[in-house]
């Protein structure tokens, strides 16, 4: 009878500053790799033009927010940018239960917030290749204010700084090599003999 493992699920964070790249590398990894899942985080802020209800973000009034909040039903929270964003605590946890590779898309401020909460989620903050091209990303969405992007940009400096504090960098000045190393941490990841079960 042949040898065989069950590898175990985990939370994978992806962190950065706005326009880093992290929600493009999110949708790569998760068509490229069928154990990786989508968190939808809930948020307060206006839905941009290109985005749908459920499948980026869960967008809800301040008020709604407030009540899932004292509920106790999110993993983490914070207000960015004048707006409050949240990880759903039910949705990461039967997740990784099934086995299955949870990715977070969350600011530099709700990725702290995870690395407290969950000192075993995987973290990898993706660095955009300079600030320019940062101001080109946002500018590209076409669906912010002048006064948003330029606050993003002030913001951006002190989120860069923070790199450090997680367990991989991922340069994003190459969509398709940026791809390919988020890949080879996920595959490293669940290598790690400590999320592995044996079959019986």
């Amino acid at each position: 009878m042949p040898f065989g493992f069950e590898r175990g699920g985990f939370l994978l964070v992806l962190s950065g500053p706005s326009g880093a790249g992290k929600g493009t590398l999110v949708e790569r990894l998760v068509a490229l790799r069928s154990e990786c899942v989508f968190s939808i985080s809930a948020t307060t802020r206006p839905r941009r033009p290109a985005e749908q209800e459920g499948v980026q973000y869960e967008f809800v009034t301040r008020e709604e927010f407030e009540r899932r909040r004292s509920a106790g039903l999110f993993l983490e929270w914070a207000r960015v940018h004048e707006h409050l964003y949240a990880t759903p605590t039910r949705f990461v946890d039967e997740g990784v239960k099934a086995g299955r590779v949870v990715v977070l898309d969350v600011d530099v401020q709700g990725g702290a917030s995870v690395r407290r909460a969950r000192p075993d989620a995987v973290s990898v903050f993706i660095y955009p290749p300079s600030i320019d091209a940062l101001r080109q990303r946002l500018l590209k969405r076409n669906s912010e204010t002048h006064e948003t992007v330029e606050l993003r940009l002030r913001n951006a400096p002190a989120e860069l700084a923070q790199y450090r504090e997680y367990d991989y960098l991922v340069m994003n000045d190459d969509l398709e090599l940026a791809v390919t190393r988020l890949v080879a941490i996920v595959d490293a990841e669940r290598a790690r003999v400590r999320r592995m079960r044996a079959d019986s």
